[in-house]
């Protein structure tokens, strides 16, 4: 019976070929496709993650709100509007939110936090959480605070210490674990003390100038359309500068807040992916290399290109199909770990359920990755001639030279561009995001090739043989210079580049403790208190560095227009609405200051209110508002309409300690506008700072002091937060990277097997061996790691300049440990995945069994 297949496709006989020639081959085969199971693992994590969060939003919305409607002021409503009110709802709370000063009796430590004064039922869903669980209803009625628990850690204080509020002491009713849409970092940055409404005025705190957030809270025992009453009423609250919030607006907001994080975290796993697929097609060009003579054997028995092409492809895919379903197992238990890691970021609680949607995209994505990454050497095979059984050369010139080729990599380009845009939804950030991924890929594969060739050409022959031979493996045959270097240049830069910038992040609240740098500042002082507060600061040693007026102001017109016309405009010239939409805090005076400096125009010193004045505007600001020289804006100031010109732009160095602001008025305008001060000066210590916070807090209980230092501290620990989160799926990288360097080891494992025996049978002994291994991956890792550290640094500098407006200082111990450690961490894999070498006995060479 004739076997031979025919010329047309039967697809039966190609799957039965690709069987039997993936027997002695499944092993690397697995191992070629490992290379993506993690990144596989990683996104179905996160769609499954994205599916449990998006659905968790949805049955929870009620209780991140608390009530069926919410409205939001940072004035006293008007009448009109208090009628409004009185109208909604068939129960209903208000609360009043501002951040004050608390002084803890038992530890006298004093705490900027978040007082907010509560009246009635609210929240209607779901509950204040409180240990005791009586305490989140009880507190309401009597002279008692209910207090976070960050604050009650950080001071020791327990159910039944008092603190106090302003003038009050309050008796500590229960400790507060949770309320509505409040996330563990909230509770780190801004900690939460409430009190009963009806105390409120009785403390001091709330005072002419006072910054306060007006909260009301309506339950309907009724079913009431929310759509069409919000929208019955918005006209009447945009006026008074009104936010409304309802269950449905606040599922739509954190889930498409929610939704920006998971694509974020979807493109760090795609980054693992990318490394993977390096991996993938380094691999299997080299597996398709090994396998010229099988293919050649097979076009003398009749077999025709496509035929051959197909038998490889059938391999490929299903190896791929294997791999993704591994890695789409491990992603459904890898997402149990990801609401633990993000917790402190999440307002609701996550129940864990499979999603066999993410699960489903993610087999998908690896089969079409495992195809599209392994045709641009799998499509070598249609050009290998019967011939080749004769020919000892591997006729490179019919392999590499192929047109085919230049569609697969169009096609690649065109994926990733989709993948980015699918996670992105935005064209610009899409094209920045995909240009620097080829970017990055170009670069590392220029410096590997440049590196071949560069030792091929310049490398002294003068050295020792172990050198000699050491160096000579980076361009010989099958050699793993190339996707050595650019995985492992790609995951270094990666992580780099995060560690980077959370480096210049911190950098931009980093306070110098040397010298005369400010670290405290008082506000809210009042203008009687003036004196009285820069007399305490003396009496305790301490400089008063500036007494700075802020003046809170509201702006009503952009060269005539309203916000209103602001909004029906089309002109890309013309200012976004939410330049009016804003509260403005400006402060007057007659020059510059230290961290000013003027970029453009006249600056005017000072002015008469019966006159156009004329402003200086921060010139970043500007910018973003398209707002410009000579551009007219009528400012409302506590119910007095001012009309100013711009007269010039600032640069201001935000990282420096100063009252900074992006509008400035000349002297002899504002000084008779209601208005607060704010002080800056300097502690030496913690203790000085303690003990003056406390003298501040007993005598002047409405104003609030921000400690620097105790800023920087919470800023660092949410910093360290966030970087956890970022390296746990950086992570993800780290290992793929290993595992691809593993693989490219194992994939030219016969390759060194060969030359091990022939070095063996010249006299080598084992520990030559080794040195001349160790050698080639040291060379290979410090190359690599030192073009990722480049290439991140430049990435860095770019961000520090252009994004975070920062100074860009790396940290070059860090960096030189980063090199280091990748650089022995390649030593190492190289040669633990080289021992089994030089075990292998003479005649395998001539078997030429891997």
């Amino acid at each position: 019976m004739d076997h031979r297949p025919s010329t047309n496709i039967n697809l039966p006989w190609l799957f039965k070929m690709a069987w039997r020639d993936s027997r002695r081959n499944r092993s690397r085969l697995f191992l070629f496709i490992s290379s993506i199971v993690l990144g596989i693992a990683a996104l179905v994590a996160i769609y499954s993650f994205g599916d449990n969060l998006r659905q968790n939003i949805d049955d929870q919305a009620a209780t991140l709100v608390g009530a069926d409607l919410v409205l939001n002021t940072n004035k006293p409503v008007s009448q009109s509007i208090q009628k409004l009110i009185d109208s909604l709802g068939d129960r209903k709370s208000q609360e009043r939110s501002f951040g004050s000063m608390v002084l803890f009796h038992k530890s006298n430590g004093t705490r900027l936090v978040q007082v907010k004064a509560l009246q009635g039922e609210f929240p209607y869903y779901g509950a204040l959480e409180t240990i005791p669980e009586s305490a989140g209803k009880d507190f309401r009625n009597g002279q008692m605070a209910l207090v976070d628990k960050t604050l009650a850690l950080q001071f020791n204080a327990v159910v039944g210490d008092s603190i106090n509020v302003g003038k009050l002491s309050f008796k500590i009713a229960g400790i507060l674990n949770k309320a509505p849409g409040q996330t563990g970092i909230q509770s780190s940055v801004a900690p939460v003390v409430y009190i009963p409404f009806q105390y409120l005025q009785q403390t001091g705190l709330v005072q002419l100038g006072s910054r306060i957030q007006y909260s009301y809270y309506f339950k309907y025992d009724k079913l009431v359309d929310m759509e069409k009453l919000t929208k019955r009423i918005e006209p009447r609250l945009e006026k008074e500068d009104i936010s409304d919030q309802t269950i449905q607006s606040q599922k739509e907001a954190t889930g498409k807040s929610f939704e920006d994080l998971t694509r974020f975290l979807a493109l760090v796993g795609f980054i693992a992916l990318l490394l993977g697929c390096v991996g993938v097609a380094s691999a299997i060009n080299i597996y398709i290399r090994e396998k010229i003579n099988a293919v050649a054997v097979l076009r003398c028995l009749g077999v025709n290109s496509w035929q051959a092409f197909l038998i490889y492809l059938i391999q490929i895919s299903g190896v791929g199909l294997l791999g993704s379903i591994i890695g789409a197992t491990l992603g459904t238990v890898i997402q149990h770990i990801l609401p633990y890691v993000l917790k402190d970021f999440l307002p609701v609680d996550i129940a864990i359920t499979i999603s066999w949607y993410a699960i489903g995209q993610g087999v998908i994505l690896g089969i079409i990755i495992s195809i599209l990454f392994a045709l641009s050497p799998l499509i070598s095979i249609r050009n290998i001639s019967p011939l080749n059984t004769l020919r000892l050369s591997l006729a490179e010139s019919n392999i590499t030279r192929d047109p085919l080729k230049w569609l697969v990599y169009v096609l690649i380009i065109v994926f990733i561009g989709s993948f980015t845009y699918l996670q992105l939804k935005d064209v610009p950030q899409t094209i920045v995001f995909t240009i620097s991924i080829l970017v990055a890929f170009l670069l590392l594969t220029l410096v590997a090739r440049l590196l071949m060739w560069l030792v091929r050409k310049f490398f002294p022959f003068s050295w020792s043989y172990l050198w000699r031979q050491g160096f000579s493996n980076l361009y010989r045959p099958n050699n793993q210079s190339v996707i050595l270097i650019v995985s492992i240049g790609l995951g270094t830069a990666f992580i780099c580049t995060l560690f980077f910038i959370q480096a210049i992040l911190l950098q931009r609240v980093t306070l110098s403790s040397s010298g005369h740098q400010p670290n405290m500042i008082l506000f809210d002082i009042q203008s009687n208190q003036r004196s009285d507060i820069a007399a305490l600061t003396k009496k305790q040693g301490l400089p008063v560095s500036s007494m700075v007026p802020i003046v809170t102001m509201n702006l009503l017109e952009v060269n005539g227009k309203t916000e209103a016309q602001l909004k029906k405009s089309n002109d890309l010239n013309t200012p976004p609405k939410q330049v009016l939409s804003r509260e403005y805090r400006v402060t007057y005076r007659d020059s510059l200051i230290s961290t000013e400096k003027l970029s453009e125009g006249e600056w005017v010193p000072k002015s008469s209110p019966n006159q156009v004045i004329p402003i200086s505007v921060e010139e970043r600001f500007a910018h973003h508002s398209r707002l410009k020289i000579g551009d007219k804006l009528l400012f409302n100031v506590q119910g007095v309409q001012m009309m100013t010109v711009i007269k010039s732009l600032r640069k201001v160095n935000y990282a420096r300690v100063q009252t900074n602001f992006i509008v400035v008025f000349p002297a002899g305008v504002l000084e008779q506008a209601p208005q607060f001060f704010v002080e800056i000066t300097r502690v030496p210590d913690s203790k000085a700072s303690a003990n003056f916070q406390q003298l501040v807090v007993r005598n002047f209980p409405n104003v609030s002091v921000v400690d620097l230092g105790l800023i920087l501290s919470v800023i660092d620990e949410l910093l360290g937060k966030i970087g956890f989160v970022i390296k746990f799926m950086s992570a993800f990288s780290i290992v793929t990277g290993l595992i691809v360097l593993i693989a490219s080891v194992r994939i030219s494992k016969y390759q060194r097997i060969q030359e091990s025996v022939l070095l063996r049978t010249m006299g080598a002994s084992r520990r030559q061996i080794l040195t001349i291994t160790a050698l080639e991956y040291f060379f290979l890792g410090a190359l690599a790691a030192a073009t990722g550290i480049l290439i991140s640094m430049a990435g860095s500098w770019a961000l520090a300049k252009y994004t975070f407006d920062a100074v860009f200082s790396p940290d070059w111990l860090a960096v030189a440990g980063i090199f280091a450690l990748i650089s022995l961490l390649t030593i190492i894999i190289g040669l633990l995945n080289s021992r089994g070498v030089l075990n292998k006995p003479p005649l395998e060479v001539l078997r030429r069994d891997v």
